[in-house]
Order: structure tokens, then sequence, then C-alpha cells
């Protein structure tokens, strides 16, 4: 059974940083594009980051410049390094993995939550 587990979540001041890291199996991290989520109370779950199997990536214009995803492809892993966090970053942080074709599974992780605030 494919997980995501995530971790790195936190309390954290304005102009601080947090990496946030995603887990998943072998067996679909080598061919799915891997994302981050965020869903702020109240509001729908938007797109942070992306990156495909091939490492191209992707960002939410509300944080290009700040943060940087990556993928590490010995480990299974997905990361979200988040520098300069603003009280607005404060959200629920779900780690994605899309499929390379639309008949395949969609797989989230957990959520981990991030609160920037002073």
């Amino acid at each position: 059974q494919v997980q995501l587990v995530e971790s790195g979540g936190g309390l954290v001041q304005p102009g601080g940083s947090l990496r946030l890291s995603c887990a998943t199996s072998r067996s679909i991290f080598s061919i799915y594009a891997m994302g981050w989520y965020r869903q702020a109370p109240g509001k729908q779950r938007e797109l942070v980051a992306t990156v495909t199997s091939g490492g191209s990536t992707k960002y939410a214009d509300s944080v290009k410049g700040r943060f940087t995803i990556s993928r590490d492809n010995t480990k299974n892993a997905v990361y979200l390094q988040m520098n300069s966090l603003k009280p607005e970053d404060t959200a629920d942080y779900y780690c994605n993995a899309a499929p390379p074709l639309a008949t395949m599974r969609v797989y989230w992780g957990q959520g981990t939550q991030v609160t920037v605030s002073s």
C-alpha cells in the first residue's frame, strides 16, 4: 500500500525557515510527479510547488523566490524548503503524488501544519 509520510511542520516566526519532507514508496516515486499543496482555514486547497519525475519545477506566484522544491531519488523523498516565511503562509501542507496517466491513482499525505506567527 502506497503512503505519503510528511514531516517538518511547526511554529516559526515571520522571516524564519522550515523544511518539509515527504517520503513514499519506490513503486510510485520514480514515475510520479510530486508536489506540495496547502490549505488555510476557510480557504480552498492550493498548489504550492511541483516537481516532475524529470526534475522540472513549478511554483505558485506567492512563493516564488522563497520556497524551493526538490526530490531525492535515492530516498524516494521530496522536500519543500520554505524561507522568508510570512503569516499568510500559515496552512496545512499536503504532499501529493500525481500519476503520469489519468487512469492511475493520485495519492495524498495526511498533512502537516505550518504556523507563521510572532
